[in-house]
C-alpha cells in the first residue's frame, strides 16, 4: 500500500510543471494548475473558437458530476451539495437565508477570515442580528470559551475549518457536539481545509459548509461548492433566486412556463448559468483527490511539515507559530524570526513561493510537494540564519 501511494504522489507531482522551476508552498493562497486542468480548459477554448457545434448543454452534466464528486469528498449525500462561485456564496446563503429573527445572536471568532466577518456583519445590519465575538487563546479559536458566550438568543456558530494565517484547525466534531447540545446552527468556511484535511460534514453536525476550489482543490478561481444539511435546506430563504433553481428537466425549447417546481436539492440555490471553463477545470482536478484519497493527502502533507518543524525546533533563530497538537494541526505551518520581511524576500529571490501572514512565514504543503522541496527550504533557511 505504501509503495502504491508513493507512486501515486510521484505521478501527481509530474502533472504540475511548476515543480521543475519553483518550490511552491503557497496553496493556501491559490493552487497551481495541473496539465490536466490546463488541457481540459484549452480544449474547450479551441472548440468554442471553432464554434462548429453547440456543447453548452454539457455544462449541466459536468455540474451534476461535480455535485457527486464534492459530496463524496466531504461525506455528504449528493442532494445536499450545490455548485457556487466561491466560499462567500455559501456563507451568504447562511447569513441571509437561515431562519433567524431580529435579536438572534451569531458567534464568531476574533481571529476569523474577513469572508465570514463581513458577510455576517452585513446580515446583522440588514436582519437585526447581534454578533458575539469569542476572544482567541494564543491567536487560536478558543473552544473552551465558546460555551460561556452561548446565551438564550444564540442561534448560530460560524467558524473556519482551518485558520488562514496560522493553520489552526478547529475540532469540528467537538464544535458540532456543542452546537447540538445548545441547538445552534453550525456554519463552516471550509476553503482552507477542503482537499487537504479530511472532513465529514454529517458526522460533525454541520448545517452549512462552503468552499471555493481555487486553493487546496487546485481548480480555477470562480468555482466552488456548498453543502446544506437536510434540517436547513428547506428552511433557507435567501434574498436571491435564479430561474435555474427551477427544474426544467434541461428542456429549454419552451420557456413560457412560470410554474416549474424548484429543485428539492441544494441545486435550488445555484445562481444562473454555469461558467463551463471553471467546471471543466474543477472536474479535471477533482479526480486526483478521489484517486489518492484526502486522508492520504493529509498524512503526506503533515509528514512534510514534520520534517520542517523538526529543523525549526532545533534552531535558535526560528520559532514555530502554529498549533502542532494532533487535533488542531493542518497542512499549513507558520514560523517567525527577527527578520521576517527580509527572510521572505530572500526566499522569493530563490524561487520559494510563499507568503507572510500576521508576522510569520506561512508554508502550505500539498500533494505535489515532496521531501526534496522541504530540504531545499531547510538549506535556504539554514544559510540565512548563519
Amino acid at each position: 500500500m505504501r509503495n502504491e501511494l508513493i507512486k501515486k504522489f510521484g505521478a501527481a507531482r509530474k502533472l504540475y510543471p511548476h515543480t521543475k522551476n519553483v518550490v511552491y508552498f503557497n496553496t493556501a493562497s491559490h493552487g497551481p494548475f495541473s496539465t490536466q486542468v490546463r488541457n481540459r480548459i484549452l480544449a474547450n477554448l479551441d472548440q468554442r473558437v471553432q464554434s462548429e457545434k453547440d456543447d453548452s448543454h454539457k455544462a449541466f452534466a459536468t455540474a451534476d458530476q461535480l455535485r457527486a464528486d464534492y459530496a463524496g469528498l466531504i461525506g455528504a449525500p449528493k442532494r445536499s451539495v450545490g455548485i457556487g462561485m466561491n466560499t462567500s456564496f455559501g456563507l451568504s446563503l447562511a447569513a441571509f437565508g437561515l431562519p433567524l429573527q431580529k435579536g438572534d445572536e451569531v458567534i464568531l471568532s476574533e481571529v476569523e477570515f474577513p469572508a465570514l466577518i463581513y458577510t455576517w456583519k452585513a446580515a446583522a445590519e440588514m436582519r437585526g442580528l447581534k454578533i458575539k465575538i469569542v476572544k482567541s487563546r494564543n491567536r487560536c479559536f478558543d473552544a473552551d470559551a465558546l460555551e460561556k458566550h452561548i446565551g438564550r438568543r444564540t442561534r448560530v456558530l460560524a467558524v473556519s475549518y482551518v485558520q488562514f494565517f496560522n493553520g489552526f484547525k478547529n475540532d469540528l466534531m467537538r464544535l458540532g457536539e456543542i452546537c447540538r447540545r445548545h441547538n445552534l446552527l453550525f456554519v463552516v468556511d471550509g476553503i482552507q481545509g477542503t482537499g487537504a484535511e479530511s472532513v465529514n460534514v454529517r458526522k460533525a453536525g454541520i448545517d452549512v459548509f462552503s468552499a471555493g476550489c481555487q486553493k487546496w482543490l487546485l481548480s480555477p478561481e470562480g468555482g466552488g461548492f456548498f453543502y446544506l444539511s437536510d434540517r436547513v435546506r428547506e428552511k433557507i430563504q435567501p434574498p436571491f433566486m435564479s430561474w435555474m433553481g427551477a427544474d426544467w428537466k434541461e428542456r429549454f425549447t419552451d420557456l413560457f412556463h412560470h410554474d416549474k417546481p424548484l429543485f428539492a436539492s441544494a441545486r435550488r440555490f445555484e445562481l444562473g448559468y454555469y461558467a463551463p471553463l471553471n467546471l471543466l477545470g474543477m472536474k479535471a482536478s477533482v479526480g486526483l483527490f478521489q484517486d489518492i484519497g484526502i486522508r492520504n493527502i493529509q498524512k503526506h502533507n503533515h509528514a512534510l511539515i514534520d520534517r520542517l518543524v523538526a529543523y525549526i525546533k532545533g534552531s535558535n533563530y526560528y520559532r514555530v507559530t502554529s498549533a502542532l497538537e494532533p487535533t488542531n494541526r493542518s497542512s499549513i505551518v507558520t514560523f517567525t524570526c527577527s527578520s521576517v520581511t527580509r527572510l521572505h524576500r530572500h526566499l522569493l529571490d530563490r524561487k520559494f513561493i510563499l507568503v507572510v501572514r500576521e508576522g510569520s512565514i506561512r508554508v502550505s504543503c500539498h500533494l505535489f510537494n515532496n521531501e526534496a522541496d522541504v530540504d531545499k527550504l531547510i538549506d535556504c533557511l539554514d544559510r540565512f540564519a548563519s
